[in-house]
């Protein structure tokens, strides 16, 4: 597993636990999700990391990939706390994320995301382009 740049923080395979992943979200900034969502959701990642501080455990960082194993690959999931943020942690992740679909992957991959403003920037420094006018994200959400 690839250091982060400092070294109070350590990269933990997997996801966090539900109680962590749930105040991630909310205190990143990510639309709030209920216990159910999370357990659920969860072990149907097909790859996951997190970011641990060294002294306490403390999950202060996260990301994950869904897809199919096959050819279609989504992040999501990606959440830094503000007060560990700029620190390169963010990088950190999506690149062992990124890595492990080009080492696991057959050819030919396709990876998508949804970027907020926040984290355009640092998914344009990893290759991501924005896909309008040619196709545009849609979404549906189910109450």
């Amino acid at each position: 597993m690839p250091e982060v740049p400092e070294p109070q923080y350590r990269i933990v395979d997997g996801t966090p636990d539900v109680a962590s992943y749930l105040r991630l979200r909310e205190e990143a900034g990510l639309t709030p999700k209920t216990r159910a969502q999370a357990e659920a959701a969860l072990p149907g990642s097909w790859t996951a990391v997190h970011a641990v501080v060294r002294a306490t455990g403390e999950a202060v960082a996260m990301g994950r990939v869904i897809g199919d194993g096959g050819w279609y690959f989504h992040v999501v999931d990606m959440a830094v706390l503000p007060p560990h943020q700029r620190r390169g942690l963010g990088d950190r992740i999506l690149t062992t994320l990124l890595d492990r679909i080009r080492e696991r992957a057959p050819s030919g991959a396709y990876v998508s995301l949804m970027a907020d403003p926040p984290g355009r920037r640092l998914y344009a420094r990893h290759g991501f382009e924005e896909s309008a006018p040619s196709s545009v994200g849609m979404v549906l959400r189910l109450e």
